[in-house]
């Protein structure tokens, strides 16, 4: 079976996605930081595919597999040297 999202919703603190069998995972909206700073409009103008849930305005993919995983956003950002 392909695991999906079939549902995506947000509280205060998670992101919630419920999957096409049936599980519910919640993941805190702090391990995606452009969710974390999004306005609830942002956060909500999503879309489902196959593979994951992507917001097209802010530039924001997260697949079903690497939530399964445990994993985080992987951006990477630049340090700056003191």
């Amino acid at each position: 079976m392909n695991i999906s999202a079939k549902k995506v919703r947000f509280d205060e603190f998670n992101l919630w996605v419920e999957l096409n069998d049936a599980r519910i995972l919640g993941v805190p909206l702090a391990w995606f930081p452009k969710l974390l700073h999004a306005s609830e409009a942002e956060r909500n103008q999503f879309e489902l595919s196959a593979r994951g849930i992507h917001w097209d305005s802010l530039d924001e993919d997260i697949s079903i597999e690497g939530l399964l995983n445990g994993r985080r956003d992987v951006t990477h950002r630049p340090h700056h040297a003191a």
